[in-house]
């Protein structure tokens, strides 16, 4: 393992928060490098018409956005690389960066790693992404208005995309495993005033169709019963895992995995800066993943500068 030369900033994850922060610290002079990983983009890569984000009049596919963001900043001067990482090491003036062939140093690190959602486990999983299976209904939920969908979970995220998508589907099915939902009391006065179908003690073991989806199968879990429940859209919201594993231990986490900032950006360890969906259980959009990227790289560079 060889060591690279030291950058002012490094930037671990690529998606909207990475490659934002890769365009401010690069226009801000700080020589950053960026490490997209095997797997670049992060969430958008999955992703259908993306048509909430700003500045796009016509509707485009997760992975086109997520190819002018990536271009955007490597035309201001961010330097990509496309190695995962595999250790990062945090404490103290000079932070490591190491992959499996390199060690890179920086005095500054922006984390932007993301979170990966939680599915089913469905061998369907593989193909139905992007074809009527999706993890957002603020994202995905308008390319299905006038076609029925289904939502699976039971907590807050289910009951709000369920609530989301009855404003533009003509039929909402709201599947949940057990026999309560444990969304909170105000959320589900709110679900009760829709037409959304609830039910519960159901799994999906199913997703059916091919090249797009055409219907879940679900089983009752106290009967046994197993039938079809057609529809065009699968929207799966049983939680998120933030991909805080690399940094687990030396910085401060909440219970749910998210790194812990003050401020926008800032984490419990001097010069490491966090933004995007590791640190965002809330919004979790692609415009404020961008937002909070900015920010990280502004506090990376106000840090460098006063240090």
């Amino acid at each position: 393992m060889t060591v690279a030369r030291h950058r002012d900033v490094v930037i671990v994850g690529s998606g909207p928060a990475g490659y934002t922060a890769g365009v401010y610290a690069a226009r801000a002079g700080l020589r950053p490098l960026l490490f997209e990983g095997a797997e670049l983009g992060g969430a958008l890569m999955t992703t259908g018409e993306v048509e909430n984000f700003p500045g796009f009049p016509d509707p485009l596919v997760g992975p086109e956005l997520i190819g002018r963001l990536r271009k955007q900043a490597e035309a201001v001067g961010t330097e990509l690389v496309t190695q995962d990482v595999v250790r990062l090491d945090l404490v103290g003036s000079r932070k490591a960066v190491h992959t499996t062939a390199e060690t890179y140093t920086a005095d500054a690190v922006v984390l932007a790693m993301g979170a990966r959602p939680r599915m089913l486990g469905l061998a369907a999983e593989t193909w139905a992404v992007g074809h009527g299976l999706s993890t957002c209904a603020t994202c995905d939920g308008f390319a299905f208005r006038g076609r029925p969908v289904a939502v699976v979970g039971g907590g807050d995220a289910a009951v709000e995309e369920a609530i989301t998508l009855s404003r533009l589907a003509p039929s909402v099915t709201l599947v949940h495993r057990r026999g309560v939902l444990r969304a909170s009391a105000v959320l589900q006065r709110r679900l009760a005033a829709t037409d959304v179908t609830l039910r519960t003690n159901v799994v999906v073991t199913d997703i059916l169709g091919g090249p797009e989806v055409t219907g879940i199968a679900v089983r009752d879990t106290h009967t046994g019963e197993h039938n079809r429940v057609d529809v065009a859209g699968l929207f799966v919201a049983i939680g998120q895992d933030p991909r805080s594993e690399l940094v687990r231990g030396q910085v401060e986490l909440t219970d749910r995995g998210h790194v812990v900032v003050t401020g926008a950006t800032t984490t419990t360890l001097d010069g490491v800066f966090a933004c995007g969906d590791l640190v965002d259980d809330t919004y979790r959009q692609a415009v404020t993943s961008a937002a909070s990227g900015c920010q990280a790289a502004m506090d990376a560079e106000r840090w460098l500068a006063h240090r």
